[in-house]
């Protein structure tokens, strides 16, 4: 016989694995993004080159990794049959989750401030460089706001569902988790971005994301599954609206005082 699969036997595989296989795909991506910049931060900060990290970036760097892995965990029990360890190993999540919307919601005004308080204390020939680093951050801030509105959003709809339908459910947890991956896209610097100067990268590397899942969805249903529509009627209209704040007068005017400065 030849060495071709059937392709029943490969449509079995694939459906079992998708979410496994969609899971480590998120950890590659992080594990790319992160790494080799973490390394180069803390031995930065180590030498007095940089201000020693808050607290909260540690908390959240610690929280966005466990859930990733929680999410590579329960695809595997999922695709393995195990679903009543699935339920109990779930509960970590009720917890880590919005955990991880308070954590990063704090962890935005003490970046605002830590830079804040550099660039006062910088002597006047490196204020007009931390200055243009302020503007960046203030734009990031839209994309931070994106992502901690719709991931609690998604991720609350999901639980509210894993019992009642299961196919939303799961497919709304990496929607969700998928919004955060652009922090480590914009990190590989091998890849092409748009950052600082526009948006549209951090944009289309999440649409790039969730794309092997969307493919084999709409390749064996030949429709788009409701759990994408809704995810789009809230992901299109807030990156339409990043997109036209980036860099305006009004947000450079207003992220300062939403954050207290």
């Amino acid at each position: 016989m030849g060495g071709r699969v059937p392709a029943s036997a490969l449509v079995r595989f694939v459906d079992r694995w998708i979410f496994v296989l969609m899971a480590a795909w998120f950890v590659v991506i992080t594990l790319t993004g992160f790494i080799p910049t973490s390394l180069e931060k803390i031995a930065a900060s180590q030498a007095g080159m940089r201000p020693p990290f808050p607290f909260m970036l540690h908390a959240h760097a610690v929280l966005m990794g466990a859930f990733i892995l929680l999410l590579l965990a329960q695809a595997i029990l999922v695709a393995t049959g195990r679903q009543q360890h699935h339920q109990k190993l779930g509960m970590a999540g009720i917890v880590i989750a919005p955990a991880l919307v308070v954590v990063g919601c704090l962890l935005v005004p003490i970046i605002h401030h830590q830079v804040w308080g550099m660039t006062q204390a910088a002597p006047p020939e490196a204020q007009a460089e931390l200055q243009q680093v302020m503007v960046i951050i203030r734009n990031i801030m839209l994309l931070q706001i994106q992502v901690g509105a719709l991931f609690a959003i998604y991720i609350g709809i999901a639980l509210y569902l894993r019992k009642s339908d299961p196919g939303m459910h799961k497919r709304l947890i990496f929607l969700a988790v998928a919004l955060p991956l652009p922090a480590a896209f914009d990190r590989i610097a091998w890849l092409p971005n748009t950052m600082p100067e526009t948006p549209l990268g951090p944009i289309l590397y999440i649409l790039l994301a969730v794309a092997p899942m969307f493919i084999w969805d709409l390749l064996r249903t030949r429709k788009v599954h409701k759990a994408y529509s809704l995810w789009l009627a809230g992901f299109l209209p807030s990156s339409v609206l990043i997109y036209l704040l980036w860099n305006s007068d009004w947000w450079q005017a207003t992220a300062p005082r939403l954050v207290g400065l």
